[in-house]
């Protein structure tokens, strides 16, 4: 099945520092495609993989669970690992809850975590559905394009197939509970102003991770895709920084247990 035109993964080999960045549930590296390419000028290796099911049609979707596609960023992460000195993980939405899952499975394999409006729970009463609705019903409307702003728009899927959408609650419940075991430098950027993701994930993440180097920084004039909205520079740029706060020789020059907020 042909990929939808900028769906494709993206590579880049460069220095020493490696970021695998992670998409959202329904997107496509489009929505990272900036970051990446960002990532790179900087001079570091990137590699933003096409999850399995996804940026072709949303049949394929349905074929597919959260197995696939943790598999596919744990394969991405062991390819940066042995050729990096140092490795970091980031991921968008649903993306988010598979770069924690990296962090807490891998220890100190992993530098550090950069989540933007990280997902952890599907929300809403269909949510409690879902195990018998998977079986009546195949899709529900889509979530795409949250951005503001205007002209942005996300390449995605329009519907969501309902089995593919009850292994993601239970994929979120599996990374709840290992959140605990994040214990590497984590900066979570967010949307209060997210129509996809409430604030109250973020929040679950920032309480249950381990993390003694957490840094929470708001993103006021975006909407859930802030990769592509209106503050994606400064995503660009908190990450180069945290990027190379954390890894030029390991150790953090901010006092243990503080937080910022912006």
């Amino acid at each position: 099945m042909p990929v939808l035109p900028g769906a494709e993964p993206y590579r880049h080999d460069g220095g020493p520092t490696g970021v695998l960045l992670c998409h959202g549930f329904t997107g496509t590296p489009q929505s990272m495609r900036p970051w990446a390419e960002d990532l790179a000028a900087r001079g570091h290796t990137v590699s933003l993989p096409l999850l399995p099911g996804h940026g072709t049609r949303w049949e394929d979707l349905q074929l597919t669970g959260w197995q696939d596609w943790y598999a596919e960023v744990d394969r991405a992460l062991g390819e940066l690992l042995a050729r990096c000195e140092r490795v970091y993980v980031a991921g968008l939405s649903m993306g988010g809850a598979l770069a924690l899952r990296l962090a807490a499975r891998h220890g100190d394999a992993v530098r550090g975590v950069v989540v933007v409006n990280p997902a952890n729970k599907v929300h809403g009463l269909s949510a409690y559905a879902l195990p018998a609705a998977r079986h009546l019903v195949r899709t529900t409307k889509g979530l795409v394009s949250d951005i503001a702003l205007e002209g942005s728009e996300e390449v995605g899927y329009h519907r969501v197939p309902l089995h593919a959408a009850h292994s993601l609650r239970n994929f979120f419940r599996l990374v709840d509970a290992e959140l605990p075991q994040v214990t590497q430098p984590l900066l979570l950027l967010r949307s209060p102003r997210d129509h996809v993701v409430p604030p109250a994930d973020s929040a679950r993440v920032l309480g249950r991770v381990s993390s003694t180097d957490v840094t929470e920084i708001l993103l006021e004039n975006s909407f859930h895709v802030a990769t592509l909205d209106h503050d994606a520079p400064r995503v660009f740029e908190e990450s180069a920084a945290f990027l190379a706060r954390t890894g030029a020789d390991g150790a953090d020059s901010r006092p243990e247990g503080e937080a910022v907020s912006g």
